[in-house]
């Protein structure tokens, strides 16, 4: 049980230490990532493509969350720890309203040719 605080402490000091490499990565690979899922969503790529960037970008907000906690669990208060948490959570939202537009526009399609089929 102890060892793994040692662990999270430690992940959170790393964190810390490799602050300025780890946003050089990770904010553009948000950017990036989030601008692939609105692409793939707006040239109407099948789902899974979607649901695989979805999933990448996810995956870079939520580590982005993690550093960002990190800073904030030691009580470091600055504007860039609140550039930094918006971006994460604004590529969350975009994101999740990718999904759920996407999802929408296939119910209506089908929807449609359901009702094509009834006339």
């Amino acid at each position: 049980m102890f060892d793994s605080i040692f662990h999270c402490h430690s992940l959170a000091e790393f964190s810390r230490m490799n602050c300025v490499g780890i946003c050089a990565f990770l904010v553009p690979a948000n950017i990036v990532a989030t601008l692939a899922t609105i692409t793939l969503t707006v040239v109407n790529r099948p789902l899974y493509q979607v649901w695989l960037s979805v999933m990448f970008t996810g995956m870079f907000a939520t580590l982005m969350l993690l550093h960002v906690y990190s800073w904030l669990m030691i009580g470091v208060i600055m504007i860039p720890t609140y550039i930094l948490l918006s971006l994460a959570i604004s590529c969350l939202l975009i994101n999740l309203a990718a999904i759920i537009w996407r999802k929408e526009i296939l119910q209506f399609v089908y929807f449609r040719q359901f009702n094509y089929f009834l006339k």
